[in-house]
Parts: C-alpha cells; sequence; structure tokens
C-alpha cells in the first residue's frame, strides 16, 4: 500500500465510493493520509489549478504530495484537479502524476469533445488516467450553470467519443456551498450509471448531506470530490485555537490542531462511503 494509480484506488475502495480531497497546503496533505490510514481505506490528493495559481507554481506542493503518499501505508493516488491548460496537465505528468483532470466543460460540446479527446489520446500514450466533466457543475467561479443536468444517453456517447476513464456529471451538486443542503437526483445517476461503463465522478460533494453521499455512492457514484468541508474543518479548529490564547503567535500551534480536525474529518467520511 502506497502510491498507487486511479484504477487500483477504484478497484480497492470496491464495495464502497473513493473519497478524493483537494491539498491546499502540505498540512492537508498529511492530514488527509493520515485519516485514511486510519480508516483503511484508499484515498486521493487532488491540486487544483486553483491551488497552482495560489502557489505561483505547481512542482513544490506535488512533488510533497507524491512524497507523503510513497510513504504512506493507505493506497494513495496524486491528481490534478479541473485543469482548464493543457500546459499544465503535461507538467503534472512530467513531475510522476498519474491521473489527472481535464475540464473543457465551459467549452461548446464539440469543442469539449475534441479537445478532451486529444487530452486523453496523450495521457493514455503515457499510462495516465484521465478524468473529464459533461454537464456544468454549479459554483465554480460562476463559470458553470447550477441548474444543468448531466443526460445519461449523451454522456455514454461522450465517453465513448473522448476515451475518459473517469466522467464528472451534473447531479445536482454544487462547488464551494457552506450549507449541507444540496439535493441530489439519485435516480438520474443510477440511470447514468447504467450507460457509462467508466466510473463516475461527484463534484462539489461538501454541499451533500452524510445521507445524500451515502445514497450516491450505493446509486453508482465511484469518486466522491470533496474540498470546501475539510476546509471548514481546519479553519474551525484554527480559530479555536487563537481565540483560546491571543498571545499564540507560532503557527504550528494553530496550524497542528487545523490538521488534526481534517484528519478526522476524512476518516469520518472514507468510513461513511463505505457501501452499507
Amino acid at each position: 500500500m502506497t502510491l498507487v494509480t486511479m484504477a487500483d484506488a477504484v478497484a480497492s475502495c470496491r464495495p464502497g465510493g473513493l473519497g478524493a480531497f483537494n491539498v491546499i497546503q502540505i498540512e492537508h496533505a498529511e492530514a488527509i493520509v493520515a485519516g485514511a490510514e486510519v480508516a483503511g481505506r484508499p484515498t486521493v490528493l487532488q491540486l487544483s489549478e486553483n491551488t497552482v495559481t495560489y502557489h505561483g507554481a505547481l512542482a513544490p506542493l506535488t512533488i510533497a504530495c507524491l512524497r507523503i503518499a510513497a510513504d504512506s501505508s493507505a493506497d494513495v493516488v496524486v491528481h490534478l484537479d479541473h485543469a482548464t491548460d493543457k500546459l499544465l496537465v503535461e507538467e503534472a505528468v512530467g513531475l510522476g502524476v498519474e491521473s489527472v483532470m481535464y475540464d473543457a466543460s465551459a467549452l461548446p460540446h464539440d469543442e469539449n469533445v475534441a479537445s478532451t479527446a486529444q487530452v486523453a489520446r496523450w495521457c493514455h500514450e503515457r499510462e495516465v488516467s484521465l478524468e473529464a466533466e459533461l454537464g456544468e457543475v454549479g459554483g465554480k467561479d460562476g463559470a458553470h450553470a447550477p441548474g444543468v443536468r448531466t443526460d445519461p444517453a449523451q454522456a455514454a456517447a461522450y465517453v465513448d467519443a473522448t476515451g475518459v476513464d473517469a466522467l464528472a456529471v451534473a447531479v445536482g451538486s454544487s462547488h464551494a456551498m457552506l450549507t449541507r443542503e444540496a439535493r441530489l437526483d439519485h435516480e438520474l445517476i443510477a440511470a447514468i450509471a447504467a450507460e457509462v461503463a467508466v466510473p463516475l465522478v461527484l463534484h462539489g460533494s461538501s454541499g451533500v448531506p452524510d445521507a445524500g453521499l451515502a445514497a450516491a455512492v450505493a446509486h453508482g457514484m465511484v469518486k466522491i470530490n470533496l474540498a470546501t468541508r475539510l476546509n471548514q474543518a481546519m479553519t474551525g479548529a484554527v480559530r479555536a485555537a487563537l481565540d483560546a490564547d491571543d498571545t499564540m503567535v507560532d503557527p504550528r500551534k494553530y496550524l497542528g490542531p487545523g490538521r488534526d480536525a481534517v484528519a478526522a474529518e476524512v476518516s469520518r467520511l472514507l468510513t461513511l462511503l463505505l457501501a452499507p
């Protein structure tokens, strides 16, 4: 158990869903892996294009994640998330990342298909797994329409035309929700799963209540992406530590509790995603 491919993690998570968590700083990566080790479940460390922009470079945090994954006793995938820039995909693969999401969902459908198929061919020549998105998941920097839903037949045709290895679909979730009030269309999830041969991915999962996440997995969702939920856990613990001691200045004194809170939430969520 160590750094693994996305296909290996998908296989080892069954029965159940694969929890995939966004990394913003090294404490996130450490916490996510610690939570996976406690739960005894595989997981995914995800680095988004937005996080790369925040840090000003891809390599430092990616290399750290690859090493943390390699040293873990859990099965861990390192994945590039929501990349709209093909050059970023190429850079990530060059660093050793074996799973990427290329997001062309904001393009017109025909352009999405053509561009994604090109990236898929490039990735497969290098034995890299490619995730893509069809149907716009709400809340992503205002670029997506929250009312859009993925059509099952179109999803099957899209996978056939592009050759992608996983597909993110729009079924009622929305990125960056601070409340857990999203209501997923579980009948639609089941219908898409019946038509599409590759694993389905739920983006914007932080806004979905626990019961909704479990039901999504039961109806055919495989990879469950979470980011805001962990940020809430970390921020709450950091805020509590600083409020308890107004003389505190050592970042380890407040980032440590933040890291512990994230690890606990990851362990809880990975256990939740086990199939009933």
